[in-house]
């Protein structure tokens, strides 16, 4: 056990190179697990949690025998407009964000094990295991046109194309490293033969916002480097240079959640407590109430928003759509005698399992095809036996701003 202490000890100091912003605050988590105190907990988060004990199989969340009679068909010919794109028009999928888009720790059975980067296992962007066994907004496509392309697959780092493919994600990435990483998404996608850019319709996702927060509350310089204002900026950036690059583009951004949620989560878990202190300073600060970081969160949401509201990112080939099925969640999964669902995380207690992902997954397609002033505010993370949603019949596109408000000009043929 000792030399597993100190194995992971090394381990999770390589870990928080991902997390946090300084060279002081890296600094002070290595010195935090040299503490003995620390050291006693962590062994005995790993003796006593049952995740731990032995290797196991993790819960996972899939989809059997999904289908949208009528609706999984492309249209009859390419469509030319951005508010007429059905699911198996789609041919390329992609995705930018931080440590939840590179999956660290989703199929981790120890702390060890979340240092790795279960790109595969991605929400937005992983293609493993297929939809029978694994909800991602790819698996879900395939049923539509089996052909996409980009999802990322197995255990690896953004820089390792058979392992990420077009997942941009970075861990510990904020929201001000999103334009690096819509840079490096473009040039993958302009040098590999298998994506047309100008012909090809596009799907990329974008989840942001838990690292800054993380940060929120030490800003003491005016205007505060992670005011909301400069959240949206700095996403706005980012989506303009994908505007300028991308036509046949469709931006689906999966709104900033409740970051207050998680102190229930470690609320029991001391090591957890213990590693949060070091992985999101303001979630550990007392000092930063629930109100105010409830507050916080919802004004991230607002500007994000607007970046969907105001216009700037619509033209005929190209939308951005904001997916808020987290903003009203307010508590975290719980299991059939009211506590928390640990297994829907890693066992960091932060990061999100399999299973989380799967569940995630399902709440961001069911918004996807759901009409823009209509969506899912309050998806229900305990609840896995909610249904993959279809196309509505009626509208039986990718939901836009435009075609939620008045489906009938954008109606086409379908196959």
């Amino acid at each position: 056990m000792k030399f597993a202490i100190v194995l992971l000890t090394a381990t999770l100091v390589t870990v928080s190179q991902g997390f946090l912003a300084t060279r002081q605050e890296r600094k002070a988590f290595a010195d935090a697990l040299e503490d003995p105190k620390m050291r006693a907990l962590l062994e005995d988060h790993m003796i006593t949690s049952t995740k731990y004990e032995e290797k196991k199989t993790l819960r996972d969340l899939g989809v059997q025998n999904y289908n949208c009679p009528g609706l999984m068909g492309k249209s009859k010919t390419v469509p030319t407009n951005v508010n007429s794109v059905r699911p198996a028009d789609i041919n390329v999928v992609a995705a930018l964000g931080d440590s939840l888009t590179a999956a660290n720790g989703a199929g981790a059975q120890d702390p060890i094990e979340v240092i790795l980067q279960y790109r595969g296992l991605a929400f937005q962007i992983g293609g493993d295991k297929g939809l029978e066994n694994h909800v991602t907004i790819p698996n879900v496509l395939k049923k539509y046109n089996p052909q996409v392309f980009g999802a990322s697959t197995g255990i690896g780092t953004v820089n390792v194309w058979d392992v990420a493919k077009l997942d941009a994600g970075v861990p510990g990435a904020v929201s001000g490293d999103l334009y690096d990483q819509a840079v490096d998404l473009v040039a993958k996608m302009q040098t590999h033969q298998e994506i047309d850019v100008n012909n090809d319709w596009k799907l990329i996702g974008i989840f942001i916002g838990g690292n800054d927060m993380c940060a929120y509350c030490k800003d003491g310089a005016t205007p505060a480097a992670h005011s909301a204002a400069n959240f949206a900026a700095n996403i706005g950036r980012a989506v303009a240079y994908l505007q300028q690059k991308l036509p046949r583009t469709i931006i689906s951004i999966t709104g900033m959640f409740q970051m207050q949620m998680l102190r229930q989560v470690d609320s029991n878990q001391m090591f957890c407590q213990a590693l949060h202190l070091f992985e999101c300073g303001c979630e550990s600060d007392d000092a930063f109430t629930n109100q105010q970081m409830q507050a916080a969160s919802q004004a991230y949401q607002a500007a994000q928003m607007q970046l969907q509201n105001n216009g700037t990112f619509e033209s005929d080939t190209f939308t951005l759509v904001i997916q808020p099925f987290l903003r009203d969640v307010t508590q975290p999964p719980l299991t059939s005698d009211g506590k928390v669902d640990l297994d829907f995380f890693a066992p960091d207690c932060f990061h999100f399992s399999q299973l989380g992902h799967a569940v995630a997954a399902k709440g961001l397609w069911n918004n996807i095809v759901q009409a823009v002033g209509s969506k899912t505010t309050n998806y229900d993370l305990s609840n896995e036996a909610t249904a993959l949603a279809c196309p509505d019949p009626n509208c039986p596109f990718i939901r836009t701003t435009k075609n939620s408000a008045n489906c009938a000009p954008y109606q086409t043929p379908g196959m």
